[in-house]
Order: C-alpha cells, then sequence, then structure tokens
C-alpha cells in the first residue's frame, strides 16, 4: 500500500502517529485478504451511507482530502446509491449540527464486480443559517478527465457494515455503515427529538421505492405529524392526520381515528396518482362518527393533494395539507 501517514475522522485516526498508521494499514490488508463479500458492487449491501473511520493520503490526493480529511471537528461520509434511475457515489463532509455540510456528487456507472466508475458532476454547501445551497467553485464540466475515477472495493464484509475501498489516485479508505436512517427516524420520534432533521435525512437518502397505488396498498398506521392544533376532528380524519389510514390497490382510502375509547371517527374516499411525480390526489366524500352501536353521518369531504417523500415496505413519510406524516405499515395489501 503506497501510502503516507494514516489520518483519520473524528479523532479516531487523527492523533495516530506512524507506528499505529502502520498498523491499521496490515490490518487492511489482513482483512483484504479474507473472503469478504464476492463481487461487492453486485450487492446490496454496498447502498446507503458510510462514514469514514481511517484514509491514507498520498500526494496526488484530491483538494477536498487534503484539506478536511484529518480534521478533528468534521465528519466525513461516503453514500453509494447504484440501482437507482441516477445513480450516484456523493462524499459529504458534516461540519457540524448547526453549521451544515458540503456535498460533492458524481454520476456512478459499475464497471464489474468491484470497479465503479465515476465522474463528478455537481457540489455545492448547505449551510443551516442560509435558506438556499451555496454552488462549490470547481467548474466539474470543464475539467475533463480529471473529474473522472474510479473506486476499487477490495473487501465488504458479509454483514455490510465495514468496506474498504481503493481510489484511482492511491488512496484507501476504511468505511463503516452509519445507523440505518429508518431505525434513525423512529428513534428519533420515539425521543421527540431531532423527528424533521431525521425525515430530511431519509427522504434525500435515495433508498425508497417507487410510490404507486400497489406500494401505497395497505395498513399504516400514523406514528408521527407536524403540528395540528387547532385542526377539528372532521379535518383530521379527512386527512388522515393521526390513526390509521387503510389503502387498497383499487384506490379505496379509509381513514381511522379514535379519540376516545369506544368513540371512532372515520372518512373514506378514493386516492389516483397524478401526472406531476409522487403527488397523489386524495379524495374524501364521505363520514362516519361511530359510538357504541350507534353512527352518525360526519361531514369529512375534502379534496388533498399528498405529496410521497419517501416509501418503502415499512415506512412512508408524505406532505398532505402542510403536514409532514410518518406512517408505519402493520399490514400489507388489504
Amino acid at each position: 500500500m503506497s501510502s503516507s501517514r494514516g489520518a483519520g475522522v473524528c479523532g479516531r485516526a487523527a492523533a495516530m502517529d506512524e507506528h499505529h498508521g502502520t498498523e491499521v494499514e496490515s490490518a487492511v490488508q489482513a482483512l483484504e485478504a479474507l473472503e469478504g463479500l464476492p463481487d461487492p458492487t453486485n450487492s446490496s449491501l454496498i447502498e446507503g451511507s458510510w462514514q469514514l473511520i481511517f484514509t491514507t493520503r498520498p500526494g496526488s490526493a484530491s483538494p477536498i482530502q487534503r484539506t478536511f480529511v484529518g480534521v478533528d471537528s468534521f465528519k466525513i461520509f461516503q453514500e453509494v446509491y447504484l440501482r437507482t434511475d441516477d445513480p450516484r457515489v456523493v462524499n459529504v463532509v458534516r461540519f457540524s449540527e448547526s453549521i451544515g455540510e458540503l456535498k460533492v456528487e458524481a454520476e456512478a456507472t459499475i464497471e464489474d464486480g468491484k470497479r465503479i466508475l465515476f465522474r463528478f458532476d455537481r457540489a455545492a454547501f448547505n449551510f443551516k443559517f442560509l435558506p438556499f445551497k451555496v454552488p462549490y467553485p470547481v467548474p466539474f464540466r470543464l475539467l475533463g478527465d480529471e473529474a473522472k475515477g474510479w473506486l476499487d472495493t477490495t473487501y465488504l464484509s458479509r454483514t455490510g457494515n465495514i468496506r474498504i475501498s481503493r481510489g484511482n489516485k492511491g488512496t484507501t479508505f476504511v468505511l463503516q455503515k452509519s445507523a440505518d436512517q429508518r431505525q434513525m427516524l423512529l428513534s428519533a420520534i420515539s425521543a421527540g427529538t431531532g423527528v424533521k432533521e431525521a425525515i430530511d435525512d431519509l427522504a434525500s437518502s435515495r433508498q425508497g421505492i417507487e410510490a404507486d397505488l400497489n406500494t401505497l396498498a395497505g395498513e399504516w398506521q400514523l406514528l408521527w405529524s407536524s403540528e395540528t392544533e387547532g385542526e377539528s376532528w372532521s379535518s383530521v380524519a379527512s386527512a388522515g392526520l393521526k390513526g390509521v389510514q387503510i389503502m387498497k390497490e383499487d384506490g379505496q382510502v379509509k381513514n381511522l381515528v379514535k379519540p376516545l375509547p369506544g368513540v371512532n371517527f372515520n372518512a373514506s374516499g378514493n386516492i389516483c396518482k397524478n401526472r406531476d411525480g409522487n403527488n397523489f390526489n386524495l379524495s374524501i366524500n364521505e363520514g362516519a362518527i361511530q359510538a357504541g352501536g350507534l353512527q352518525f353521518p360526519l361531514d369529512a369531504r375534502g379534496e388533498f393533494v399528498m405529496e410521497i417523500l419517501y416509501i418503502d415496505n415499512k415506512i412512508r413519510i408524505s406532505n398532505v395539507n402542510q403536514h409532514k406524516l410518518v406512517h408505519l405499515r402493520i399490514a400489507n395489501r388489504i
């Protein structure tokens, strides 16, 4: 392994002396000699967000590596998304939770079972204190071949939590899979803090599946919604801002809310996908209040646009009537 001293991230390797750096490099070579997952680029385990825990920095390393790698206060991540309509490798320098991050993105293609080819095409700073992104001042289009590169994954653990990759500039990277973003969202909801940030992270992760009536079909329990104070119970039931939502493949929708023991609000209607991305038109045309064995009509009529921000086989994040909602699938197609 041709390299200079090891340099790491978040204090794990930044303070390494040359002796310890050599020990880590020996451990890297030992892992590469083991039988990790074969053809790692063909495995879904390579997908997701990876935190850099160790890297070497030869003289040919990129300016970003030379500037940010080894700085204790920064965290560095690499996001790999190969099974989407827009395959990408994204390098993220996270300065702090209060300041923001730099994202450097590259188009990606799989060359073989180990190598990913990439071409950097955009980058921007996302500062928490600014309502807009600040472009990173590098004209990737003018760099030609300098914006291109490759990344070989020489080891991917069979559990998918440790990865070793080597870049075309001679740099070796040791990365650890970040905590599952779905679990981070559920933990944030449980703790009652950082939910909006966790929603944004998961919604932008590219890990979800395409939203259509088939993927929406099922029984969904609402886990979290943005502020609903001041909303009437009929509005809550109509928009599905509380309780359970049942969707069928033919577009039928039913919202169920239980404000008190023995008292149920329900609202029924239809949903269909419109032509605008992941937006769906939701029409509620009837409702009822059930108390014991009695039932009374409820005016729950309403027209809404439901934007699906993220969906997979367990979690759904949507935006309805200016409310962000997080649902957990509790039953598959009804």
